[in-house]
């Protein structure tokens, strides 16, 4: 069966990403637009989605092999595997997901764990004020305040409409976080780091808001 995967190349997927983030950044400098978009190595088309990765090729997932691990600023630092992430209390919700540059997806479909329920058992210390996600798309990181990650509709999610995520989609594993832009909702996540305070994330440290709420953050 053909892909539903169609790749692009660097300077194909600029062509393409202006347009739309053009109505993000009236009024600056090209210059500065496609410095922000340059480190992107891959675009991809698949069902009204966009794809975008910084590495080469997108991670792969092994269910028998994978662990997430749950440390920094925390009384027991835990380390799960894909089965014990299924079986801790599970939440569903339907949400918009909103790109940067311009794009929407309506009525998501996702199912998840409640970042309360994650790191409960975890214990955060009370000098831990934030999370940082790594990626396993190396160097892809960012991070939330705690308080962030305690709205009631964010999550670690492991399923989207209705079947596990797909490796474009970032599985196993995947923040939703629908008040903010796509690049907050880190994909590919192997490790959640308890922190004093938030840390510029990959695109943040390449002109980005850390706080990318939507409508009141790049330009808007």
């Amino acid at each position: 069966m053909k892909s539903d995967l169609r790749p692009y190349g660097r300077r194909a997927f600029l062509g393409i990403v202006a347009g739309g983030v053009a109505a993000l950044v009236w009024g600056r400098p090209l210059q500065r637009v496609t410095a922000r978009l340059s480190p992107v190595s891959a675009f991809f088309v698949t069902g009204g989605w966009r794809i975008y990765t910084v590495a080469a090729t997108m991670p792969r997932f092994d269910q028998d092999r994978w662990r997430l691990r749950i440390d920094g600023l925390v009384e027991h630092p835990q380390e799960l595997t894909y089965r014990e992430l299924l079986k801790l209390p599970q939440a569903t919700q339907v949400s918009t997901f909103h790109c940067v540059t311009g794009w929407t997806v309506q009525n998501v479909h996702w199912q998840g764990v409640r970042f309360a329920d994650l790191l409960a058992a975890a214990k955060p210390l009370p000098s831990a004020k934030a999370l940082t996600f790594v990626s396993a798309e190396e160097p892809y990181a960012d991070s939330l305040t705690l308080e962030q990650a305690l709205l009631p509709d964010v999550m670690l999610a492991h399923s989207m409409d209705g079947r596990p995520l797909t490796r474009p989609h970032g599985a196993p594993a995947r923040v939703v976080i629908p008040e903010m832009y796509g690049y907050k909702n880190v994909k590919w996540v192997g490790r959640i780091e308890l922190t004093a305070a938030p840390a510029d994330g990959y695109w943040e440290v390449r002109g980005y808001d850390r706080d990318a709420y939507v409508g009141h953050s790049n330009g808007h």
